[in-house]
């Protein structure tokens, strides 16, 4: 008798019609049969899905050449399908369900034939942690498949924990024809299922990553009592051996798999990492905030990382392991048969071949590699890995950091005054575009909490479950904001950040630890300069002082961004949010 994931399994297939059905189990000699039918048989236009790269160099590691149509996330082609619209909220694309399931089948009619289904079990999390989740992906491309065994824990544990139910989490993949026009990626929160066509690119594709363990995954903890947020958990060790942990929730670009990786400019501090990119937060048995990372890799973006920026991630990278790493869209350098990218160690080297597998030069004006490659990696091999990553309960959080990218404005880093303010920082949350993104510098994109393109609900009502989840904590965290990226009047960056950052981390940590005073603005709490560890920077006191400036005069535009964003959740928006606007209003005498 068919178990109700066997039955789930054929009805997909009777649909999508594949030639074969392949189970997959998550072993070492599985992932190499599948690189190895990725490197012969199959083939994303005139490229095969992996080629091997220098295994001496690069141990283990293998290019992948994506469709050029399918390079990054299509989040206007992204839709949350609740059956009230209401639900979706104004942050998120709508389709009816049923409207948006015969879509689905239409398109994915036949969509495997000629082609192996690859079917995926795995787990969000440890097997053993209470938080975790089972989890099976339907596939038709060995480069899906590959990724999500780096990625997530893919084994027959996950089987075994689904079991006889039927309670388990859904996802239908695949790449189909590429046609732009026939992309979709689709989301059925209330049935636990992301069903996706057209695209191979890892957010649209690896569906345990943004679109289950944030989407899918943010509406399931408003409905179980916990948060599945966008953020870095990591540990900073004191030269006392003492271990704080913390989470940093930062939009893209703004250095948040450097600062999970963050190697220490003071002297007798390290940094632990637990997780780049997603943590599940869970009241534990004593009344804190507990964070585990439900994945088990990290997916980064290749240009700007370097010795210089990320050392930790270079040596990551370079790490000899049975766990395959994949570079996808970076250019290649025929002559050592390495992966290349622009920020990259060392002379550009001579004849690259680029993104798309053509010859490349400095004077064509692009870039050899995709502006959004990336690496897919075990994060088993970074030597910053803590060794509480397996823990099934996760990790204490002391702090939560809230970044973004503001040239003005925002203080290096200011505390909140409690939960509630917090709450409202994170609201208003926002980064500045830069000229590569939308061509003008300068355009502010609110994104509270960094969740904007990930939250699977109506954001009104996420702020209200953040508010519910810091009355239901006995020792809620202290919330921080921070801001690297203010600019002096020539427009150069004040602050050296990447691993001076520490600073900043070990004043956060002080604060939690009752170290240390602090001055208040009308924006929270910040350093006084004798408390920030500055030995061995040299920058003017001007300047220092520059970081910390909150000019009331500065805000008035600011304000009223902030008000017109707002109101886009009316109905939604709790008034404990609006209540903070105008305490902030009031404090800037605007």
């Amino acid at each position: 008798m068919s178990t109700p994931l066997q039955k789930w399994v054929e009805e997909q297939a009777k649909l999508t019609q594949p030639d074969n059905i392949y189970w997959c189990d998550g072993s070492e000699e599985e992932a190499r049969k599948l690189i190895d039918i990725g490197s012969k048989k199959e083939r994303i236009g005139e490229h095969f899905i992996f080629q091997a790269l220098n295994q001496d160099k690069w141990p283990n590691a293998y290019l992948h050449r994506s469709h050029p149509t399918d390079v990054a996330r299509t989040e206007h082609l992204t839709f949350v399908c609740h059956n009230n619209k209401n639900n979706s909220g104004p942050n998120n694309n709508w389709m009816q369900p049923d409207e948006a399931k015969k879509l689905m089948m239409k398109l994915s009619a036949g969509c495997m034939k000629g082609k192996t289904m690859y079917v995926l079990p795995y787990t969000m999390g440890h097997p053993d942690s209470p938080y975790s989740k089972a989890c099976v992906q339907l596939t038709d491309v060995s480069y899906v498949a590959v990724s999500m065994r780096i990625m997530t824990r893919m084994s027959k544990k996950a089987i075994d924990k689904i079991g006889e139910s039927a309670d388990f989490v859904k996802g239908i993949h695949s790449v189909g024809d590429f046609d732009p026009e026939k992309r979709y990626i689709m989301h059925f929160p209330d049935e636990h299922l992301v069903w996706s066509i057209g695209s191979g690119y890892g957010g649209n594709a690896l569906l345990g990553k943004k679109c289950f363990s944030l989407r899918i995954a943010s509406w399931l903890g408003l409905q179980e009592g916990w948060l599945a947020e966008h953020m870095v958990i990591l540990g900073i060790q004191d030269p006392k051996g003492k271990i704080n942990y913390i989470t940093a929730a930062m939009p893209s670009a703004c250095g948040k798999t450097n600062l999970a990786m963050l190697e220490s400019a003071l002297p007798g501090y390290k940094i632990w990492t637990i997780g780049d990119d997603i943590a599940w937060l869970n009241i534990g048995p004593d009344g804190r905030l507990y964070a585990i990372n439900p994945e088990t890799g990290l997916f980064g973006v290749a240009p700007g990382t370097s010795l210089k920026t990320n050392p930790n991630m270079l040596h990551t990278l370079k790490k000899k392991d049975f766990y395959p790493t994949l570079f996808t869209n970076t250019a290649f350098n025929p002559e050592t048969n390495e992966p290349w990218w622009e920020g990259l160690d060392g002379p550009i080297p001579q004849n690259l071949i680029d993104w798309q597998g053509k010859p490349w030069n400095t004077q064509q004006g692009t870039k050899a590699a995709h502006p959004n490659s990336r690496f897919t990696v075990s994060i088993y091999n970074s030597p910053t890995l803590s060794k509480e990553f397996d823990n099934p309960i996760g990790v204490p959080i002391s702090a939560i950091i809230l970044g973004g990218k503001r040239t003005q404005l925002i203080p290096l880093v200011t505390e909140a005054l409690n939960w509630q303010h917090g709450v409202f920082m994170g609201v208003r949350n926002g980064s500045e575009t830069t000229a590569a993104a939308i061509h003008k510098e300068g355009i502010l994109r609110r994104d509270p909490m960094a969740m904007l393109p990930f939250c699977g609900y109506n954001m009104g009502d996420y702020f209200q479950h953040w508010l519910n989840m810091g009355k239901r904590m006995k020792h809620p965290p202290k919330i921080y904001s921070v801001n690297w990226f203010r600019v002096d009047d020539e427009g150069k960056f004040i602050w050296p950040g990447f691993g001076e950052n520490i600073r900043v981390l070990k004043w956060i940590l002080d604060r939690v630890n009752n170290k240390v005073g602090a001055r208040e603005t009308p924006l929270g709490l910040v350093p006084e300069l004798k408390d920030l560890d500055l030995k061995g920077l040299d920058i003017p006191l001007a300047k220092l002082e520059k970081l910390f400036q909150v000019n009331p005069l500065d805000w008035k535009e600011e304000l009223q961004d902030i008000k017109k964003f707002l109101a886009k959740f009316e109905g939604n928006l709790p008034q404990e949010i609006l209540t903070e606007y105008e305490s902030l209003s009031a404090k800037l005498k605007i």
